[in-house]
């Protein structure tokens, strides 16, 4: 199994419990454990995983950290965790920081079994930094993210490698939040700039409000293309036929807008799926005026249905072979509250014979 369907899996297992795991022994039972297992680490084994580590600080004796994960006799991993309902924050490490200049570990993880932190010493050698260079929520897994938690595996993990990449994801990271602010709201000097490379003339105070206006509406049309030109590339590699497409909404490309809470409900759908079949068989398929999950990226083989667009309620749509259902959620883990048609409908599907 790999790592991307063993975090689906975690997910689902994470949306169901969160809401009743009020301590920190019942969120590293129920959620970091099978995190760890997850990477390959047997927590049965006390020369792998460490409970309760303990190693003296200076004059603070005694303090543990949750866990030590080690291999060939050396702390490689130190872990912290938190009770499920509270915030992480950077008083929350404060053993992670001391425990990390003592030991040989180099990578360190605070977590509370739904939001996950990633520190290294990318700033000062020996040192952990004040900031995550990786964070992850099972809120909102993001296929990005599994291919990063797949290098702290116990067969990928290689120490020099991680570090050079938490610099460059910690880069990354801080880049990325800098072009969603220009994204959202153009800063003066950007828009300052693209104006002067395709505005002929000076560049006067009117200019530089009209252009900030279009710097902002481009932004979305390149997303809204990107996306689009994506599911263009799915739906011909899967060549449906006339049938199929005759079936399906027409829709006009350019009001079709693929948003986060889409995209995190289908990974909800997904991870409830992973149950009885491979994640990459289930699909995702917008339309104008709702976002279809389906198996095998086929229009006959509809799991459920996203209705989520223009309005202030949102709907999730299940299948049988009456039709569809509708059913109101209130927020996106309700879906998960939906598993049970959901698992039937893709056994019904299994069973039935294509068409």
């Amino acid at each position: 199994m790999d790592i991307q369907t063993k975090l689906a899996e975690l997910q689902k297992r994470t949306m169901e419990h969160r809401e009743v795991l009020l301590t920190e022994e019942a969120a590293k039972t129920a959620l970091v454990m099978p995190f760890i297992q997850a990477l390959g680490y047997d927590v049965f084994n006390p020369s792998e995983v460490i409970p309760e580590y303990t190693a003296d600080v200076g004059t603070k004796k005694g303090e543990k950290v949750d866990y030590a994960i080690c291999d060939g006799g050396k702390v490689r991993i130190l872990i912290e965790c938190k009770p499920s309902n509270v915030a992480l924050n950077l008083n929350h490490a404060s053993q992670l920081f001391r425990y990390f200049s003592v030991t040989d570990a180099r990578l360190a993880i605070l977590t509370n079994g739904v939001v996950y932190q990633f520190y290294s010493d990318v700033e000062a050698t020996n040192k952990m930094d004040d900031k995550p260079f990786f964070t992850f929520s099972m809120d909102a897994l993001k296929p990005t993210d599994g291919r990063t938690v797949e290098k702290f595996t116990k067969l990928s993990f290689d120490i020099e490698k991680i570090v050079q990449e938490a610099g460059l994801l910690k880069l990354q990271s801080l880049l990325r939040k800098e072009l969603e602010k220009e994204m959202a709201e153009p800063s003066e000097e950007f828009v300052r700039m693209m104006a002067a490379r395709v505005h002929e003339g000076r560049v006067t105070a009117q200019v530089r409000e009209n252009f900030g206006k279009m710097v902002v509406a481009t932004f979305s049309s390149i997303i809204r293309d990107k996306v689009n030109e994506r599911l263009s590339t799915a739906l011909n590699a899967t060549g449906p036929s006339m049938t199929d497409q005759e079936e399906a909404p027409p829709s006009d490309p350019e009001m079709i807008v693929t948003t986060e809470d889409e995209v995190s409900g289908f990974h909800i759908i997904q991870a409830i799926a992973s149950k009885l079949v491979k994640p990459k068989r289930i699909v995702m398929r917008d339309a104008q005026s709702y976002c279809a999950i389906l198996l095998d990226d086929n229009n006959r083989k509809t799991i459920a249905r996203l209705h989520f667009n223009g309005v202030t309620k949102k709907h999730v749509g299940t299948f049988a072979e009456k039709g569809e259902t509708r059913h109101l959620i209130g927020d996106l883990t309700d879906i998960y509250q939906l598993s049970d048609q959901i698992e039937k409908r893709i056994k019904e599907l299994e069973g039935s014979t294509p068409a």
